[in-house]
């Protein structure tokens, strides 16, 4: 009898905590300011994931069934979701853009700043896939927007630079280096791109 109510009561406290978490990742967004920005591919399935697993877990009524499935998922919402309210507890700048489809994209970034202007970096590939390397876009920084030309840069050095920057100035990029979720030193498949003011902006 003891041990069901000691699981009941575990159950419980896991889905409290997973609950408030689901609300974190869509509130800690609005500590930033400007327009509201959505959560959205793993980072929404790390807010609404808690906030489902977490109501199962304090269902007292749940099937059995139900509870051991959402206690089996606990740990990759718990993941996704950390990240997700984690990522955006520092300064974090939306750069507007769109995908090949044509369809708008809330690009979600750190942003360093060195002597040479303001830079960000991310995949290669997520670069080349929104088209940004000498575009003309709006970026969000700080409440406000500013047009800017992004200019990829793929030499290892300043890549590595750059990812080295984001490191020192980020304590969750740290930490998450510390245990092994965030690379120390920038992968071989990661760019920079130094975000230039439009020309006569």
């Amino acid at each position: 009898m003891k041990d069901s109510n000691s699981s009941s009561k575990l159950r419980t406290v896991a889905g409290c905590a997973l609950l408030v978490l689901g609300v974190a990742v869509f509130a800690v967004r609005s500590l930033h300011e400007g327009p509201y920005p959505m959560p959205r591919g793993a980072n929404l399935f790390g807010g609404l994931g808690a906030l489902l697993v977490g109501a199962v877990l304090v269902w007292s009524a749940a099937p059995r069934a139900l509870g051991w499935m959402a206690m089996a998922g606990a740990p990759v919402v718990l993941f996704f979701g950390l990240y997700a309210t984690m990522a955006e507890l520092e300064e974090v700048v939306s750069l507007y853009a769109t995908d090949r489809s044509g369809r708008p994209a809330d690009l979600r970034l750190w942003i360093v700043d060195r002597e040479d202007g303001a830079w960000v970096g991310m995949p290669r590939a997520k670069a080349l896939e929104h088209s940004l390397d000498g575009a003309q876009l709006e970026l969000l920084r700080n409440g406000e927007i500013f047009c800017v030309v992004p200019v990829l840069h793929e030499d290892r050095a300043t890549v590595k630079a750059i990812h080295a920057l984001k490191v020192e100035k980020y304590a969750v990029a740290r930490a998450a280096a510390a245990i092994g979720l965030y690379p120390r030193e920038a992968r071989d498949t990661a760019a920079s791109l130094r975000l230039d003011p439009c020309p006569g902006g």
